[in-house]
């Protein structure tokens, strides 16, 4: 039956839709892949082995599809650590420490320690104490977030020996925080402690504490990736995206690599008018410093480029339900704590081409809520850009692995991104 179908006046449909659900179904698979493999390397730190080693694979892909690939090399800061903790009597819990890190050695700083709110007034003794900072709950990602950069200055001219950030969150986790390699910082050492270990310690004012953050500080040697097709048209498409950060990036970072290298893979055919340049840059954990080196460096001008894709954080990750008791289970459907930000011109174009798809599906206008390095890109003068963007559940958590990601929620966002490429150019 299904030959004389194929060979009747409907064979060449039907056919065709068998073609076309077989091509769908090896795009899920070869997505899936890509994210398996994105999240294998393990550990994203700029310029540690996860970090270059997932670059490595990237710039093999990019040459199999038919790009010119060079690479930008640039030093980040690292930290070898030994150990992170507080101990408070016989209370041990870790934390993580916030970057530019500064180490207390293995003996640790000991001084009473302070509770406090990052609502109320500053307290007038601080001075000589390790301030534990309650802060507001939210999806925290960087040193450079509005309490945090208010208050660190405050802490330490009050003359806080430590200071220590309760990331209040969806999570109950410690979040590893962002920090700007260029700056000198305060030189006192600086971390991150969990909501749900901490709640004893609010009525622990002048209890004696000793936090520990014992390492070597090092340089690293990172490096951005470019792929090029140069067809010398003059109107050249741009699609970037960060690879590196403080975790595995599961959820952060595997469903923005999965849709770029889709989207890489697809342009040389669909594109055959427009060059192309494919960016992936590490150093984004120290406040994109990678998107700052790869503007100089591999970025076409301004009026050069027809349209700028960004794919930021949590393209794509998975929503969770919240079942009580700090219990989880996660769910099939996408986290809507994204966001998509395009050029004035292009937000109807968008919001169509992005429709249906939770978060994304109302686009913005790119201005002061840029963030990351879409906000690096729009500062550089670049006028049709577009970017997704976003903080899921475990964004910046020790635990945003393979459970965060369903391979199925990234196609969805490749298909739409096609289309507001193919309408923008």
């Amino acid at each position: 039956m299904r030959r004389q179908l194929l060979q009747g006046t409907g064979g060449t449909v039907i056919a065709g839709a068998l073609r076309e659900k077989g091509g769908e179904a090896r795009a899920a698979e070869t997505l899936a892949a890509d994210l398996d493999r994105y999240i294998a390397f393990g550990v994203k730190l700029s310029g540690g082995p996860g970090d270059r080693d997932c670059g490595r694979w990237l710039e093999q892909e990019l040459r199999a599809a038919g790009f010119a690939t060079t690479r930008q090399d640039f030093p980040v800061p690292g930290f070898d650590l030994h150990d992170a903790r507080l101990a408070v009597g016989a209370d041990i819990i870790p934390v993580i420490p916030a970057g530019i890190v500064v180490s207390t050695g293995p003996a640790g700083v000991t001084a009473p320690l302070a509770p406090m709110s990052a609502g109320q007034e500053m307290p007038s003794d601080l001075a000589g104490t390790i301030a534990l900072v309650d802060l507001p709950h939210a999806r925290w990602s960087s040193m450079n977030d509005g309490a945090i950069r208010t208050l660190l200055p405050q802490l330490f001219a009050a003359d806080a020996r430590a200071v220590l950030f309760v990331t209040h969150g969806p999570t109950g986790k410690a979040a590893a925080l962002n920090c700007d390699a260029r700056a000198s910082g305060f030189g006192r050492p600086v971390a991150t402690i969990a909501p749900d270990r901490t709640a004893p310690l609010r009525a622990l004012t002048g209890a004696e504490a000793t936090l520990v953050i014992d390492g070597e500080a090092k340089t690293r040697a990172a490096f951005n990736l470019a792929g090029r097709i140069d067809r010398g048209k003059g109107r050249w498409l741009v699609v970037s995206t960060p690879r590196s950060g403080w975790t595995a990036c599961a959820g952060e970072r595997g469903p923005g690599i999965a849709s770029w290298l889709a989207l890489a893979r697809w342009a040389p055919t669909a594109l055959p008018d427009h060059d192309l340049l494919f960016l992936c840059n590490s150093g984004h954990e120290y406040e994109n410093l990678g998107a700052a080196h790869t503007l100089s460096a591999n970025a076409p001008a301004p009026d050069a480029t027809a349209f700028w894709l960004h794919l930021g954080a949590n393209v794509a990750a998975r929503e969770w339900h919240e079942l009580g008791g700090g219990r989880l289970s996660p769910l099939p459907s996408a986290d809507p704590q994204r966001f998509l930000l395009a050029s004035e011109a292009l937000v109807g174009e968008a919001r169509a081409a992005f429709a249906g798809l939770a978060g994304l599906e109302m686009a913005y206008p790119v201005g002061p809520g840029a963030a990351g390095e879409l906000a690096t890109i729009a500062a550089a003068g670049y006028l049709s850009i577009a970017g997704i963007f976003g903080a899921h559940r475990f964004h910046h958590i020790a635990e945003d692995d393979a459970r965060c990601v369903d391979a199925r929620l990234i196609g969805p966002v490749v298909q739409a991104c096609k289309r507001l490429i193919l309408s923008a150019m």
